[in-house]
């Protein structure tokens, strides 16, 4: 698999459910951070992105995959959107 983890790459940011109590955050480096509530950092590992796919390999070594589609992140029953910044910009 290419592993895409460039600071342009449109999916990197971050990702937040509607009610913003799950929130990923899809760095530059391949790694990933999720928030859940008041738990900063809950999870943290690894991800892959392969065109619209993307696979999340957690530290303790759980695995997960989830989908891009038409800007919205579709991951284990979740729906992310990617947070827009405080100028507007995704």
């Amino acid at each position: 698999m290419k592993k895409e983890h460039e600071n342009s790459h449109p999916y990197i940011g971050i990702w937040v459910t509607a009610d913003g109590y799950i929130r990923h955050e899809l760095l530059p480096n391949g790694r990933y951070d999720e928030a859940r509530g008041n738990r900063k950092s809950a999870y943290q590992g690894n991800y892959i992105i392969n065109g619209n796919h993307i696979e999340y390999v957690d530290d303790t070594g759980f695995t997960a995959d989830g989908n891009f589609i038409n800007g919205v992140l579709y991951h284990a029953g979740m729906v992310l959107y990617l947070e827009e910044d405080s100028e507007g910009r995704k």
